[in-house]
């Protein structure tokens, strides 16, 4: 079950805010006339949360919304257990819930990594990195890229032993991709018997407020290659920094991955 943790966060905000004014404008004078009349504790609770659920709401609904990073698809760049920043702001304001957009600011561009609204289920958050931009052609076979008939660069770096979603042991490639003048690391599965899309083969051009995804960890990612384009409307904003970093597998910090800005 996914729950909407922004809609749920609004209904808290609007119940104790209610609540709060109720007594404010019918009880609070009935109740100053009575001694020690004890606040009743419901009336209490809206007091103390309506404003800290005021401002996490306007925070992350304006400014930066917290997530976690669920699977390995943008290893090695993220990894399981990261905690992230997402800007909420850089691609314009929208209103919070019905997310219509009120005010444009930016757009996203090649090589952002961002947060967005599944196409095929919107309840479910997607994580990706931008290789198309609207009017861009896309070429990807035999796992090189290429985009308006540029092919992309990618440089080996080394070979890595990754331990994928389900637990299992990949010797993976990592090499350096130069997206058009973003450097950023890619995995590419050395055995191309495990590879998720083998002889895979695409040729499309974005269109017009869309955008073409996929993830660093290029074979074992379901993004743009499988289920198609992301809607600008769908996006929720740009990954900025982690916050916090948990290896699940050891139970430990990952301390060195803190402050790391996402690139």
């Amino acid at each position: 079950m996914n729950f909407n943790f922004e809609l749920i966060l609004f209904y808290a905000v609007v119940i104790s805010g209610a609540i709060a004014l109720f007594d404010l404008i019918f009880l609070a004078k009935k109740r100053k006339k009575k001694v020690n009349t004890k606040l009743p504790i419901i009336i209490d609770y809206a007091y103390s949360f309506f404003p800290v659920l005021l401002l996490v709401f306007l925070l992350r609904s304006f400014l930066y919304e917290p997530f976690r990073i669920p699977s390995g698809s943008l290893k090695p760049t993220l990894e399981v257990g990261d905690f992230i920043l997402v800007n909420k702001f850089d691609y314009g304001i929208r209103l919070p819930v019905t997310h219509q957009k009120l005010y444009a600011i930016g757009e996203p561009k090649r090589g952002d990594i961002i947060v967005f609204r599944f196409p095929l289920n919107p309840s479910i958050d997607f994580i990706k990195r931008v290789i198309g931009v609207p009017g861009d052609h896309i070429t990807y076979v035999n796992k090189v890229l290429s985009i308006n008939n540029k092919k992309i660069p990618q440089e080996f770096i080394k070979n890595n032993i990754d331990i994928d979603d389900d637990g299992v042991s990949n010797t993976m490639i990592e090499k350096q991709e130069n997206l058009l003048g973003i450097k950023h690391a890619i995995y590419q599965v050395k055995d191309t018997n495990d590879s998720i899309n083998n002889n895979m083969t695409i040729d499309t051009t974005v269109p017009a407020n869309q955008y073409f995804v996929m993830g660093d960890n290029r074979d074992k990612s379901a993004d743009s290659r499988y289920w198609g384009f992301v809607p600008e409307e769908n996006i929720v904003g740009k990954a900025d920094l982690i916050w916090m970093s948990w290896d699940k597998a050891h139970y430990t910090i990952r301390w060195h991955r803190i402050g790391k800005m996402i690139t």
